[in-house]
C-alpha cells in the first residue's frame, strides 16, 4: 500500500471513529437494505461556524426544525410499513440510517458515511460496478443547496438520491447528477404558479424580496423572466441580510431591514414576493411587525410557503394576506398518530462518551419541539410528508423489480446502485390515489397547492385555494380567499389604472407596467389585442371619433343626379350637345357654301361627329362609378377629345401651309394634297392615341377608387381617376396638340379674313390648355369631393368651347350673313390678300 492510499485509509479510519451509529431506533434501524435519510432536525441559519475547526458540527446545538423531524418520522413510518406489508418485498426486511444535516452544514460526513462499507472503509478503485456501499438509496436532503452537495458525491457512484424538497433546476442536468430523482416538481413550475396567480388577481406590479444565497438568486432570475413574458413588472428587488448564526440582530442588518421596509411602504405596489429560506425571514418579519407594516399580500416559496415557526408568529396575520406556493396535501393514513405515538416514547438518550457514538444522530429535545405543533401538522395535512413517504415506496418498488420478486418470495441478491437507479427510473405505480412516474429529467410531477395562512386553530393553517397540474402547466380550481382589505376585495397592485376603451398606453420610464392613457386620435381606435401601446389607423374605407374603439365605415360619395351643382352642369351639356347637333345640321345642309369648304368641308363632321360622341360619354360622369362608366371615360371620352383637337391643329397647320408654304415647298405641299395628308395626319394621332391609353390601361387598374374627404374624414370619395398623375398621361397628347394649334394660328394671323381662324383657334386651344392644366394642378393639391364635379364642368366647358367657340362663328355668318357665304365674295377676299402681299 502507498503512502497515498495509508493517508485516505487513515481518515477514513477517523470516518469510522465519527461515524459508528449510536443505537437510537430514531435513527438506524437494520435491515436486509439500508436506505440513507438526510434531514434537517438543527439549523442554525447557514451553519458556518464550524468551518474554523476540523470537527463534524454539533447539530444539537442549533436549533431545533419540528418539520424536519415530521419529516423523518414519515420515513420511518413507510419504512414500517412496507416491512409489515406483505404484498411488497416479501421476506425483504429494509432498514435505514438517518443523520441530522443541519441544514447545510453537515452533508459531507453523512455522504462518506452511507459510500463507505460495513467496516467503514472507502476503498480506492478504478471501477466501482461492484462496489456496495452501506445504503442502496438516499432520501433527501430537504434544500436544494445541501441537495447539490451531497449528489456531487452520490452521483460519483450512481448511488439513488431521492431528493423530496429541493427544487433547484440545477437539479435537472443529468450530465451533472444522473443519479438524483425528485418527488416534488422543479422552480419554474413554482415560478409559473406564481406568475398564474398574479395574472387571475391582475397584479402586475409587484415586488421581489431574495436571500443573498443561491436559493435566492436563482429563483429571483427565473421568476424574473416569467414575469417579463407576461409583463408583469416588477417595483424593485431587494435582497434580505443574512442574519447572524445565534439570530441576534446586529446595527448593520436592522438597517438594512429598516431600510427594505421603509422602500415597502413607500412603493405603490401591494404584492410582495419572498424568496427565501425560512432561516433567514425571523428577524425581517419581526421587524415588519415592529415597524407597523400592513395591508400587503405576501406571496412565499416553497421553502417558507408552511413553516411552523414564521406561523407561529400571530402578528403577521395583522400584516396582510398570506399566499404560498406548496406541495399537495395527500393524508397518509396513520402517519399522524404514528408520530405523535413516537414523540410521546421517548426514545433513550444515547452513550454520547462510548467510541460508537456518532454525530448527529440524536434529538433529545425532539419530541417535545414537535409537541406544540402537533395540532398545526395534522390540520395542514402533513404537506412535504407524502414527498417523503413516496420517495421510500419508490425505493421499495424498484427493489421490488431489481429482486424478481413473487407475492411471498424475493431472492436475497446482492444490489448494486447503478441497477437499482435504473429501476427506480422505471418504477410506475399508484400510491395513496396518486400516480408515481418519474419523467426523463428525474422529476415526479406532483400537483402544487396555493395556500393561504390562517390563525383559527379549529380550521387549517394552510388552507389550500387553488391547484396548479405541472403535466399541464396550469392554476386551476381558484377558490375564495380571505383578503386583508375592506369588504374582502382583492387587492389592487398595478402601476397604472386601466385605460378607458379607446385610449392607448404611453409608457413612463422603463417599466412597461407604468403608463399614462392617451385618447386614440380621430382616424384611429385601440386594437388591445394587438397593441396596447399604439392605436391603429383606419382601413381607408372606415372612419373613426377620438377615443374609439373600432371604425365605421365612411359615407360613399359621388357624383349623383339630384343635386344641383350636377343638374346645373348637366343642363349646360344639354344645351351643348343640342348646340353641336344644330351645328351639324347646318354644316350639311350648307355643305357645298365657301364658308363650310374654308372651316375645312368633311372634316369639319370628322370633328363634330367626335364633338356628339363625347357629350354623349358625360352622363358617365355622374352616378356611382363602375369598371364600364370609368372605361367609357378614359378610352372613349377621351379618344372623341384627341380626334376633335387634332383635326383643329391640322387644320390650323393646313391654311398656314396653303398660303405660306405652298410656293416654297411645292412638292411638299403636292403630296400632302395627293396622299390627303390632314386624314393622314389625324390616323396617326389616333392610333397614338389609342397605343397611350392601352399602355395606361395596362399599368394601371382602370376600377373605381376610393380616397377619402380631407374636409370631411367621415366621407369616402368613390371616383375614377382620383391620380393628377393619370389624367396627365391621357391627356399629355390633347395638350401638345392644342399648343401646336395656336401656334399655327398665330402664325396665320395675318391670312385672308374669311380664312383667318386664329382668334377663334387660339380662344379653344388656349381655353382647352389652361383649363386641362389648372384641373390637373387643383387635383395635384386637392382631393375632396369638390374634384368631381370639377372635373366634369372643366369637360363641358372644353366641349362647349370647341363647338361653340370654333364653330359658332361660322353657323353665325352662314345664318345671318349669307351675302358673305358666296364664291364671289371668298374669291375678292383671296385677290385683296394677294394684292396686298404684293
Amino acid at each position: 500500500m502507498g503512502p497515498q492510499a495509508r493517508v485516505i485509509c487513515s481518515l477514513f479510519f477517523l470516518l469510522r471513529v465519527l461515524a459508528e451509529p449510536a443505537q437510537n431506533l430514531d435513527f438506524s434501524l437494520a435491515g436486509d437494505y439500508l436506505l440513507g435519510g438526510l434531514f434537517t432536525l438543527h439549523a442554525n441559519v447557514k451553519g458556518i461556524v464550524h468551518l474554523n475547526f476540523l470537527q463534524v458540527p454539533k447539530c444539537k446545538e442549533y436549533e431545533t426544525k419540528a418539520l424536519g423531524y415530521s419529516l423523518m418520522q414519515a420515513m420511518r413510518f413507510a419504512v414500517e410499513e412496507i416491512n409489515n406489508h406483505s404484498g411488497l418485498l416479501p421476506g425483504v426486511r429494509l432498514g435505514y440510517e438517518m443523520v441530522d444535516v443541519c441544514y447545510i452544514s453537515n452533508n459531507v460526513q453523512p455522504v462518506l458515511y452511507f459510500l463507505a462499507r460495513e467496516d467503514y472503509f472507502l476503498p480506492i478503485q478504478e471501477d466501482y460496478s461492484h462496489y456496495v456501499p452501506r445504503v442502496v438509496a438516499v432520501i433527501g436532503p430537504d434544500n436544494s443547496e445541501a441537495t447539490i452537495t451531497v449528489a456531487n458525491f452520490l452521483s460519483l457512484f450512481l448511488l439513488p438520491q431521492i431528493a423530496y424538497s429541493a427544487i433547484s433546476d440545477k437539479l435537472r442536468d443529468k450530465r451533472s447528477f444522473p443519479a438524483v430523482l425528485r418527488t416534488i416538481p422543479g422552480a419554474d413550475h413554482q415560478a409559473e404558479a406564481m406568475v398564474q396567480l398574479m395574472l387571475h388577481f391582475g397584479w402586475n406590479w409587484i415586488i421581489v424580496l431574495a436571500s443573498s444565497d443561491d436559493y435566492g438568486r436563482d429563483n429571483s432570475q427565473l421568476l424574473g423572466r416569467r414575469l417579463a413574458r407576461h409583463n408583469i413588472c416588477i417595483a424593485f428587488q431587494e435582497v434580505l441580510p443574512m442574519p447572524q448564526p445565534n439570530q441576534v440582530v446586529t446595527p448593520w442588518e436592522r438597517l438594512r431591514l429598516v431600510t427594505i421596509i421603509h422602500k415597502l411602504q413607500q412603493s405603490t405596489a401591494r404584492v410582495v414576493v419572498v424568496l427565501s429560506p425560512e432561516l433567514a425571514l425571523h428577524n425581517f418579519f419581526r421587524e415588519v411587525m415592529r415597524q407597523n407594516f400592513t395591508g400587503v399580500v405576501w406571496i412565499a416559496s416553497e421553502s417558507w410557503s408552511i413553516d411552523l415557526v414564521l406561523h407561529s408568529l400571530t402578528g403577521l396575520r395583522r400584516t396582510g394576506t398570506f399566499l404560498g406556493i406548496t406541495s399537495q396535501s395527500v393524508p397518509i393514513p396513520g402517519f399522524s398518530e404514528f408520530r405523535m405515538r413516537r414523540a410521546q416514547a421517548r426514545p433513550p438518550a444515547s452513550n454520547r462518551t462510548s467510541l460508537k457514538a456518532t454525530c448527529n444522530q440524536e434529538c433529545d429535545t425532539c419530541p417535545d419541539t414537535i409537541e406544540p405543533f402537533n395540532t398545526i401538522l395534522t390540520l395542514s395535512g402533513e404537506r412535504t410528508a407524502y414527498n417523503v413517504y413516496s420517495a421510500v415506496y419508490a425505493v421499495a418498488h424498484a427493489l421490488h423489480n431489481l429482486l424478481g420478486c413473487s407475492q411471498t418470495y424475493c431472492s436475497k441478491e446482492v444490489v448494486y446502485p447503478w441497477q437499482l437507479l435504473q429501476e427506480i427510473r422505471k418504477v410506475n405505480f399508484t400510491l395513496l390515489g396518486h400516480p408515481i412516474v418519474f419523467n426523463r429529467n428525474g422529476d415526479l410531477l406532483t400537483r402544487l397547492e396555493v395556500v393561504q395562512w390562517q390563525w383559527d386553530l379549529r380550521q387549517n393553517p394552510f388552507r389550500s385555494i387553488a391547484s396548479y397540474l405541472p403535466r399541464q402547466w396550469q392554476l386551476r380550481d381558484i377558490g375564495r380567499v380571505s383578503w386583508h382589505t375592506l369588504n374582502n376585495t382583492v387587492p389592487v397592485s398595478t402601476c397604472s389604472k386601466d385605460c378607458q376603451p379607446g385610449q392607448k398606453k404611453k409608457a413612463m420610464g422603463i417599466h412597461p407596467c407604468c403608463f399614462e392613457c392617451v385618447d386614440c386620435l380621430p382616424g384611429t381606435f385601440l386594437n388591445e389585442t394587438a397593441d396596447e401601446f399604439d392605436c391603429q389607423p383606419c382601413p381607408s374605407n372606415e372612419w373613426s371619433h377620438r377615443k374609439d374603439s373600432s371604425c365605421f365605415k365612411r359615407r360613399l360619395v359621388f357624383l349623383e343626379w339630384h343635386e344641383a351643382s350636377t343638374i346645373a352642369v348637366a343642363v349646360l351639356a344639354a344645351l351643348g350637345f343640342l348646340s353641336t347637333l344644330a351645328i351639324l345640321i347646318i354644316f350639311w345642309r350648307h355643305f357645298q357654301t365657301p364658308m363650310v369648304r374654308s372651316a375645312g368641308g368633311p372634316m369639319c363632321f370628322l370633328m363634330l361627329t367626335p364633338l356628339l360622341g363625347a357629350y354623349m360619354m358625360l352622363p358617365t360622369y355622374v352616378g356611382r362609378p363602375t369598371v364600364a362608366t370609368c372605361l367609357c371615360r378614359q378610352t372613349v371620352f377621351t379618344l372623341c377629345v384627341t380626334i376633335c383637337i387634332s383635326c383643329i391643329a391640322v387644320r390650323s397647320f393646313q391654311i398656314v401651309w396653303v398660303f405660306k408654304m405652298a410656293r416654297r415647298l411645292p412638292r411638299a405641299y403636292g403630296y400632302w394634297v395627293r396622299y390627303h395628308g390632314p386624314y393622314v395626319f389625324v390616323t396617326f394621332i389616333t392610333l397614338l392615341k389609342v397605343a397611350i391609353m392601352a399602355g395606361g390601361l395596362l399599368a394601371t387598374n382602370p376600377s373605381p377608387t376610393t380616397h377619402p374627404d380631407p374636409n370631411n374624414p367621415k366621407i369616402m370619395i368613390l371616383s375614377c381617376s382620383p391620380d393628377y398623375r393619370r389624367g396627365l398621361l391621357f391627356t399629355s397628347l390633347d395638350l401638345i396638340l392644342s399648343v401646336l394649334g395656336f401656334c399655327f394660328a398665330y402664325t396665320g394671323k395675318e391670312l385672308p379674313t374669311n380664312y383667318n381662324e386664329a382668334k377663334f383657334i387660339t380662344f379653344c386651344m388656349i381655353f382647352y390648355f389652361t383649363s386641362s392644366v389648372s384641373l390637373c394642378t387643383f387635383m395635384s393639391v386637392y382631393e375632396g369631393v369638390l374634384v368631381t364635379i370639377l372635373d366634369l364642368l372643366v369637360t363641358v366647358l372644353n366641349l362647349l368651347g370647341i363647338s361653340l367657340g370654333y364653330f359658332g362663328p361660322k353657323c353665325y355668318m352662314i345664318l345671318f350673313y349669307p351675302e358673305r357665304n358666296t364664291p364671289a365674295y371668298f374669291n375678292s377676299m383671296i385677290q385683296g390678300y394677294t394684292m396686298g402681299r404684293d
